[in-house]
């Protein structure tokens, strides 16, 4: 009997909470459709309403069916380093104004993070595109994955490719493996990268979401040259553009015309981060590859293309959902850039190309 009245109760209050928002739609003259209504159940008792602000999702319902970071736990008999209260890196900030991490070497123990998170066992997908001539850049960059990516960790590369039959036989190590994925070729660089956006988003939600927890999405034109480690790992995490991070965000190249979704005014932003490495939890991940998606499809509604097409709306999204952890540029270089004194090891690094004969375009 209490359980049923408890029941009732739960959806009186839901149906008044309907009616609240139904109130809040005429007073504030929004669309309905810009609120979202998380329906209570055991992970969450309360009804969660999220509110679309400049077509940014702020908050969103918990999932409570996937993979998450659980206690930091660490076998016995470990051997490392004593961390220091008093020492680290000075050169660089270390941490972000919403207190997130900053990735540098030197501000962690490859040691102890890796043990840490190799108890939590994530299966880990990479998703590379490898379009028309790009698919050259497959064997260096898997080679070097081997040897250098998330190293005893369980990772599966995924290879979406137009010539399936020019991905190479590479030796893989333990619990790692490669799955291809046939998609169109292009006739425009553009469209191949924008097109990231959509096959991304239709395969995580058919097929890699039943075989991974975390996900990276990853520009094939790289190689790895140092460890790229589970100091990685976090529900969000973006790398600072090697070409920006120094600078102030009035030079950063965000898309600045209004009339595009990825639109950020001149006096906002925290950094400019590359679209050629990024990674999360494979929810969080497949939010953020569908909004850039859904955005660049927009934009072609209303015949515009953002400036630096999907990076353009991963910064704007970033901007309003901060990322849980942010790397340096340690964790994409450039071999067409002098790496600096504060850049203590580079971890994967663009390779130079001559881009009017590898894009179908011409590079233009």
């Amino acid at each position: 009997m209490l359980r049923q009245l408890s029941r009732t109760h739960i959806l009186i209050s839901f149906a008044f909470l309907l009616l609240f928002l139904g109130a809040v739609y005429i007073y504030s003259r929004h669309d309905i459709s810009s609120f979202r209504v998380c329906p209570p159940c055991e992970d969450n008792p309360k009804p969660e309403v999220t509110y679309v602000s400049q077509d940014v999702v702020i908050n969103d319902c918990p999932v409570t069916d996937s993979w998450r970071i659980r206690d930091l736990k660490m076998q016995t008999g470990l051997k490392y380093a004593q961390p220091s209260t008093q020492k680290g890196r000075t050169d660089v900030n270390s941490v972000t104004n919403w207190n997130a991490p900053l990735v540098w070497e030197g501000t962690f123990d490859p040691v102890v993070i890796d043990a840490i998170y190799k108890k939590m066992d994530p299966r880990v997908a990479v998703v590379v595109f490898a379009v028309g001539k790009y698919t050259r850049f497959l064997k260096g960059f898997l080679e070097s994955g081997e040897k250098y990516f998330l190293v005893d960790f369980r990772v599966t590369y995924y290879i979406f490719t137009d010539h399936k039959e020019e991905v190479p036989k590479i030796e893989l190590g333990k619990g790692r493996k490669i799955s291809v994925v046939s998609i169109p070729s292009a006739t425009r660089w553009q469209d191949v990268v924008l097109g990231r956006m959509k096959w991304a988003t239709i395969t995580i939600d058919k097929q890699i979401r039943n075989e991974s927890d975390y996900l990276f999405m990853m520009d094939i034109d790289s190689v790895f040259h140092n460890r790229f480690g589970a100091e990685s790992l976090s529900q969000l995490s973006a790398v600072l553009h090697r070409g920006y991070y120094k600078d102030s965000r009035s030079r950063f190249p965000y898309e600045r015309r209004p009339e595009s979704k990825a639109y950020i005014p001149v006096d906002e932003g925290d950094y400019y981060y590359t679209a050629a490495v990024w990674g999360g939890y494979l929810e969080e991940m497949y939010k953020l590859v569908k909004y850039c998606y859904i955005q660049s499809e927009e934009d072609a509604k209303n015949n515009i293309e953002a400036a630096w097409q999907e990076e353009s709306h991963l910064n704007k999204y970033l901007l309003y959902n901060k990322p849980t952890k942010v790397l340096s540029p340690e964790y994409l270089w450039s071999d067409y850039d002098r790496v600096p004194e504060d850049i203590k090891v580079v971890r994967i690094s663009q390779l130079v190309k001559n881009y009017a004969e590898v894009r179908p375009n011409g590079g233009h």
